[in-house]
């Protein structure tokens, strides 16, 4: 915690309570730590009637939860939001469009950040603006803390622990599968991918930034052994099984390679990581991996013109705020396997699963706690743009398989 944000009036803001993802963050803050307990938290957005609708709907009076009214395009009172928190925790996106000065606001006032971010151009944009001042005023802005990228960047800080424990030495390589996910895609997030789509198209140097492998690694550590993320049907000889591109491989691979480069390299400059979804074996695998790389080609393809994207947005991809209902939440689930290689070539594995889908249930207990991580624990590490695992690492491990329905184990 830095010296600047002990005496807040709160550790944790809510901002974009009202929107489909905050109401499930603010139901989960409730639900996991009441209001009148050891966390102080408000919620925050534009419209006071809809967040004092929002406070009813969760039973609870005024005097316990405070609103707060602030805009996007208002820095002075977004400044004043800031001012008064420890965390300011973000459900507004895409944020390329509406986060900049929210982070803006959060650097100068000292106060940590953490959002559900996945748009690498506007991550980058972050890093270049803010590390500087960041590390000067002790903010620790935290981006990608959903679903893209905390199984992941937790995930490979979890199986490099362990094969240090177990092996005395770190893995050269780690790929990650997805097996199997049962839930919808997040309206936010594609609305996000299409926005990052349409920069691309329009800047070249923002198209360079979503494909280069080390793109948000520090200035002047960009290059490494990693090439571009997988785009077509590739088969996994120590998953033996056929393998589809995962579309956000684009966001996790290259959070990962950041964790490693803000730690200084524990893996080495020679590590390498890889994401991938397992499709199966034989001649069944090989197609449904040819049907799912030929659809990513598609949708990308058809996000980047305009008419098609406006046939996609209307027919097709889910609105920014809508969402699954509570029991497909409840029903959905993620469950991902780790394969690391070490030096040696031996193999180690591991299973991570949550318990909700991931684009909703699961993200917002992760962001959550994320926020609570920042707000209270005791991060060792100063100010600056950092990734989930290189700012919490086993603090947030702790807290998601304590109270976040995530588990991380190692497979025999």
């Amino acid at each position: 915690m830095s010296q600047s944000t002990g005496s807040r009036d709160f550790d944790i803001i809510v901002w974009g309570a009202t929107g489909f993802t905050g109401t499930l963050v603010a139901s989960y803050l409730l639900r996991r730590y009441g209001v009148d307990g050891d966390l102080r938290w408000a919620i925050a957005g534009r419209n006071k009637d809809k967040l004092d609708a929002l406070r009813d709907e969760l039973g609870v009076n005024k005097e316990m939860l405070e609103t707060i009214v602030a805009d996007s395009f208002d820095p002075d009172s977004l400044s004043d939001l800031a001012s008064r928190t420890r965390v300011v925790l973000t459900t507004v996106g895409p944020y390329a469009l509406y986060g900049s000065s929210l982070v803006e606001a959060c650097v100068e006032a000292g106060t940590h950040y953490c959002d559900l971010a996945g748009e690498v151009q506007w991550i980058r944009k972050m890093i270049d603006a803010h590390q500087a001042r960041a590390q000067q005023t002790g903010a620790r802005i935290v981006h990608c803390c959903g679903f893209d990228s905390v199984p992941m960047d937790i995930g490979v800080w979890f199986l490099q622990d362990e094969a240090k424990k177990r092996f005395g030495a770190h893995c050269k390589s780690i790929t990650l599968f997805v097996k199997a996910t049962k839930g919808t895609a997040s309206g936010g997030t594609v609305a996000s991918m299409v926005n990052l789509i349409e920069e691309g198209r329009k800047d070249r140097e923002v198209a360079r930034v979503l494909v280069q492998p080390y793109s948000l690694n520090p200035e002047g550590e960009r290059e490494g052994p990693d090439g571009r993320d997988q785009q077509n049907v590739v088969y996994d000889d120590n998953a033996d099984s056929w393998t589809a591109p995962f579309i956000m491989a684009n966001v996790n691979t290259k959070v990962v390679r950041r964790s490693n480069a803000l730690a200084s390299y524990p893996y080495g400059k020679d590590f390498r990581y890889h994401e991938a979804v397992l499709t199966g074996k034989g001649i069944a695998g090989w197609t449904k991996g040819t049907m799912m790389a030929n659809a990513i080609k598609a949708l990308m393809i058809g996000a980047a013109f305009a008419p098609t994207r406006k046939l996609l947005q209307t027919f097709i991809l889910p609105d920014p705020g809508e969402g699954p209902s509570p029991e497909l939440q409840k029903t959905g689930f993620f469950n991902l396997m780790q394969i690391g290689e070490l030096p040696d070539g031996t193999l180690i594995r591991t299973r991570i699963t949550g318990d909700q889908d991931p684009g909703y249930g699961s993200t917002s207990k992760m962001l959550s706690e994320c926020a609570v991580c920042l707000a209270k624990d005791d991060i060792t590490v100063g100010g600056g743009v950092w990734t989930p695992a290189a700012a919490m690492g086993g603090l947030l491990l702790e807290r998601l398989t304590k109270n976040a329905g995530l588990t991380f184990e190692i497979r025999d």
